[in-house]
C-alpha cells in the first residue's frame, strides 16, 4: 500500500511548511489527484487520518479534487480527454498522444491557523 507511505510524505511536508510559516494547526487539506496518477483515493483518505495523527493535521478534514486525464492528439491537434493511458485518440483513433493532465497528486491548497 504506497498509499501510507505518500500520506507519511504530505505529513512530512505539511509539518515542514508549518516551521516555515509558523503555523500550528491545519484545518483542511485539499489534494489535486489525476486519474493516471496510479493512486487510489479511498487508500488516501483511509492513510490520511492513520499518517496525520500527532501533527499539525491531526484534525484536518482532506478534500480531494479528482482531475481528468487529457492529451495532445498529434494527428488532429487537438486536446483530447482520455480513461486510460494508452488509451486511442477518441477523435481519430492515433494512438499519438502526449499526456498533457492527469497525473498530477499535489498539494493544492493547506487552510492553517
Amino acid at each position: 500500500m504506497h498509499e501510507l507511505a505518500i500520506c507519511e510524505s504530505l505529513r512530512g511536508l505539511i509539518e515542514d511548511q508549518a516551521r516555515l510559516n509558523r503555523f500550528s494547526n491545519v484545518r483542511r487539506v485539499t489534494l489535486e489527484i489525476g486519474t493516471l496518477s496510479g493512486v487510489e483515493i479511498e487508500s488516501i483518505r483511509f492513510g490520511f487520518d492513520v499518517a496525520m495523527r500527532g501533527s499539525v493535521a491531526q484534525f484536518a478534514q482532506l478534500d480531494i479534487v479528482e482531475c481528468a486525464a487529457t492529451a495532445w492528439c498529434l494527428p488532429c491537434g487537438d486536446a483530447v480527454i482520455i480513461s486510460r493511458r494508452y488509451d486511442p485518440c477518441p477523435k481519430c483513433g492515433s494512438h499519438q498522444l502526449q499526456i498533457t493532465a492527469g497525473e498530477e497528486l499535489r498539494i493544492r491548497e493547506l487552510e492553517v491557523d
